[in-house]
């Protein structure tokens, strides 16, 4: 089975995540999304397999969320995920991606529930 991890080396909860993923000997890619950040396409697809709204998958208590007034309800879908794909610091990490299914690695164990 072919798992993809979403990944921020910074952040415990995905250390954990991919630790919990090594340990089961996957066929695992790791993308660090802040160097790498998933296009409007990808994050169209990691929130239809997470059946969340863009706003669900960002990180409301970053500076940056507050900055450009993305809790504005005017915007639309299109322009959450674009915003994501621009400043991915703004998503929730770690997401992993398996089979087809989709989860956030909070707690980290959260993840098994898709392998």
């Amino acid at each position: 089975m072919q798992v993809t991890l979403y990944h921020n080396p910074r952040c415990s909860k995905s250390r954990a995540t991919l630790e919990l993923l090594r340990q089961r000997q996957l066929d695992l890619e790791v993308i660090e999304y802040l160097k790498s950040p998933p296009s409007p396409a990808q994050l169209d697809r990691i929130l239809t397999l997470l059946e969340m709204q863009p706003r669900e998958l960002m990180r409301k208590n970053e500076t940056l969320y507050r900055q450009l007034d993305l809790d504005d309800e005017s915007l639309s879908r299109d322009a959450l995920v674009a915003a994501i794909s621009a400043h991915p610091i703004l998503m929730q990490r770690p997401v992993v991606l398996a089979d087809g299914r989709a989860a956030i690695g909070r707690p980290p164990e959260q993840v098994l529930e898709i392998l």
